[in-house]
């Protein structure tokens, strides 16, 4: 019992005692005056205040259950919390983004929006398909969108750590970067799979979410140029998917009740 529910349980005690007390006085000062007259209604009286006492308990003992009983959190919650973990990975993503193209390409301000890599999920969708995705279909989404992020940063993240041993260069920060934004996008999915497990019990999480798709072979035949700009794309298409998985989760919590 925590100090609120015992300071509770005090006080209902008191009460109690007081009611009593008060019974006990009133049903004196009425028995002194017509002791030999109402005796039938001071019988009445004392039997309304113990029911009232027994009330009392019972509902100071019900006031005590609940305080004491854990509270669980709610669905509006969790996609609140995931929102606000996507707005900051998205803006760690941003910050690597801009990190990233200096040190690869050689100017922040590169861009290039021309070029797409085929294993990355599709940013761009229709409107209605998205606002009428059932809850479980949207989640679902995300779970496997967020993974093939994963693995393409886990493969960009050995490409890089590989290149700096054979060529015996300067160690960048930018795998411990990219390490991070995976660890993000890993809280992100345990979250997901918490929802998805939330609404439908039955529901398994993959064993080893990690592991369910091979990463992507490196071609022998593209140049060095084309494997860093590969990168940027990666992070660039993640900062707009995370745009998008944001609004996911806004939508989710809008249509939940506390």
């Amino acid at each position: 019992m925590n100090s609120y529910s015992g300071h509770l349980w005090h006080e209902c005690i008191v009460t109690v005692q007081t009611v009593q007390l008060s019974g006990k006085t009133k049903q004196h000062g009425y028995a002194k005056a017509k002791l030999a007259n109402h005796k039938e209604t001071a019988v009445h009286y004392s039997s309304k205040m113990t029911v009232w006492k027994q009330a009392l308990i019972l509902l100071c003992c019900g006031l005590i259950f609940v305080d004491s009983a854990p509270s669980p959190v709610p669905p509006r919650n969790k996609y609140n919390n995931s929102f606000r973990l996507t707005r900051s990975a998205r803006s760690r993503v941003q910050q690597l983004l801009k990190k990233y193209k200096e040190e690869q390409l050689g100017s922040k301000h590169f861009e290039d929006r021309s070029r797409q890599l085929k294993d990355l999920p599709l940013i761009s969708t229709d409107f209605y398909s998205w606002i009428n995705l059932t809850d479980w279909e949207r989640l679902h989404a995300a779970l496997m969108d967020m993974q093939a992020y994963w693995n393409k940063l886990e493969w960009k993240r050995k490409q890089l750590e590989k290149e700096e041993n054979e060529n015996m260069a300067v160690r960048t920060t930018l795998p411990q970067s990219i390490r991070h934004i995976q660890l993000d996008l890993r809280d992100l999915m345990s979250q997901v799979t918490s929802q998805m497990s939330y609404m439908k019990s039955s529901w398994m999480r993959p064993a080893s979410l990690m592991a369910q798709r091979p990463l992507s072979p490196e071609p022998s035949s593209k140049t060095i140029w084309d494997r860093r700009v590969e990168g940027y794309i990666i992070l660039r298409d993640l900062d707009l998917y995370l745009t998008k998985l944001a609004r996911d989760f806004l939508l989710l919590a809008s249509k939940t009740h506390v």
